[in-house]
């Protein structure tokens, strides 16, 4: 049994800002990470040609911003090493290999035990805290939606998270399900492989370029937010004109706003749209009512063989599964529980972290607010 002032779960950026934060302060801590390396979504899960789609100065984590002098938009490897020198700079050391089996808060003690496996050792651990940070990540587990006849479709299934590039489906014929930013970049990718992609397109969303997202976030510093949807939309009207002929809606709420109130982002264009204008990508606008085989039955009756389903429907988080106490701050789906903007904070010192669907920009600000609760707290109680 080992005791820190805080406990914090996930490697992630999220629990690596918090760290930095929180060693800024003297305040004694620990990392648990049940992989074998730090912000391993971005190491093992995220395909080859993925981009920090905003802009570097919304993408930094506490206490080091990215240098002006550098590239407004980071690759995977330059982001990598920021996050490898940001971990040697503040010394963290997370305890890899440290899968939670459960965590719960004493009322006796008014501390929290967190039980743990050492799964290179096979040992069990226990660690002791005042405070505990959920910081495991909102794409902790890949959610693929119940289609009938799924488990006996003949051809691959895979879901985002597993995809890396679409080198091995040369000339097959992939159904990519879901139509947000990876969906999309994922559909391009298909293409220029020399797949035949298609998309399930069934909801409204906006499309940007990364350069007009940027120009917004940087606008509501100086006005307000549905002042510069409205701005930033006429804009992308005018880049793309009327995409509706080709199955894609703008929603009539501005997308600034709709990532406000629902944490949904607008889809940022890597060419995807270009390739739907020019017919190398179809899009579907319709979704799936049943498998049978290789053939897939659509809502509006149309049926299509396909080789691969790839699955980009989003994830779902699992703390829920081994925080005995988690309704002191999540709800039943494993999200915060309080609204934005004081999501972060739970009950008997209980935070969360990176659960706001608000992206690396979230993650600066959810630490940081947190770091200061507990340093406040602790400085009342002394």
């Amino acid at each position: 049994m080992q005791e820190f002032t805080v406990v914090i779960i996930g490697a992630g950026p999220s629990g690596l800002a918090i760290s930095a934060c929180l060693t800024q302060n003297s305040i004694s801590h620990i990392i648990l990470e049940k992989e074998d390396c730090c912000a391993s979504l971005w190491r093992k899960n995220s395909y080859d040609r993925l981009n920090l789609h905003l802009a570097s100065e919304f993408c930094s984590l506490p206490l080091i911003p990215h240098p002006p002098s550098g590239p407004t938009y980071l690759s995977k490897d330059q982001f990598l090493q920021y996050i490898d020198k940001y971990v040697e700079h503040f010394n963290i050391k997370p305890r890899y290999c440290h899968v939670v089996v459960s965590a719960e808060y004493d009322e006796v003690c008014k501390k929290w035990s967190v039980e743990t496996k050492n799964t290179q050792e096979d040992t069990s651990e226990v660690y002791i805290s005042n405070y505990l940070v959920i910081a495991t990540g909102e794409n902790s587990e890949g959610y693929i939606p119940n289609v009938s006849g799924l488990d006996k479709f003949e051809g691959e299934v895979v879901h985002s998270k597993y995809y890396k590039s679409g080198s091995k489906y040369e000339s097959k014929k992939v159904l990519v399900v879901g139509c947000g930013n990876s969906g999309m970049e994922i559909a391009y990718d298909l293409n220029n492989w020399g797949a035949n992609p298609s998309i399930v397109i069934r909801s409204p969303f906006h499309v940007f370029t990364r350069e007009l997202i940027h120009q917004g976030m940087r606008m509501v510093n100086y006005l307000p937010v549905y002042v510069v949807d409205t701005i930033i939309t006429f804009l992308a009207k005018l880049k793309y004109g009327d995409l509706s002929k080709y199955g894609i809606y703008r929603p009539k709420e501005g997308p600034l706003h709709l990532k406000n109130i629902t944490g949904k982002s607008a889809v940022i264009d890597v060419g995807t749209i270009e390739k739907i204008k020019e017919g190398a990508i179809k899009v579907v606008p319709s979704g799936i009512t049943r498998i049978e085989k290789k053939k897939v039955v659509f809502e509006n009756n149309m049926e299509e063989e396909f080789d691969v389903i790839i699955f980009a429907t989003g994830y779902k988080s699992v703390a829920n599964r081994w925080l005995k106490d988690y309704k002191y701050a999540l709800n039943d789906k494993g999200f915060p529980k309080n609204p934005f903007p004081r999501h972060w904070k739970g009950d008997h010192g209980l935070y969360c972290a990176g659960l706001a669907r608000r992206g690396l920009f979230g993650v600066k600000v959810d630490a940081e607010s947190i770091a200061e609760d507990i340093n406040k707290n602790l400085n009342l109680h002394n």
